[in-house]
């Protein structure tokens, strides 16, 4: 009684070694996108992080609603203002997937 191997057992390390969700440049711009958006946020976040005293009205709920604030304007400012390192990201994965061996198109002349 064999089982089709699960998707844990194609992970290298902890690092997934499933590339076909490369071949599609609509799925590299998204995680371009989504990597952009969580980059901004982490700057956001830390920003945060260096401030200089507590204010006289902060309380976790105030914190808490700041931390969604922040997630969200990092995710308008990936989509609509990008700093450029999820479109360096991108273009890095999609020469490192075409450095891969293509396959040959159907019916058609290498």
């Amino acid at each position: 009684m064999t089982s089709a191997p699960s998707p844990i057992a194609n992970l290298a390390g902890g690092v997934s070694t499933d590339t076909s969700r490369l071949a599609s440049k609509d799925n590299l711009d998204a995680a371009g996108k989504r990597f952009e958006a969580i980059f901004t946020g982490m700057m956001l976040k830390s920003m945060r992080a260096a401030k200089l005293g507590d204010g006289l009205f902060d309380s976790k709920a105030t914190e808490q609603f700041r931390d969604m604030q922040d997630q969200q304007l990092a995710q308008a400012m990936a989509a609509h203002a990008p700093i450029g390192i999820g479109k360096a990201m991108t273009e890095f994965l999609a020469r490192s997937a075409a450095l891969e061996p293509a396959a040959p198109p159907e019916g058609g002349t290498p």
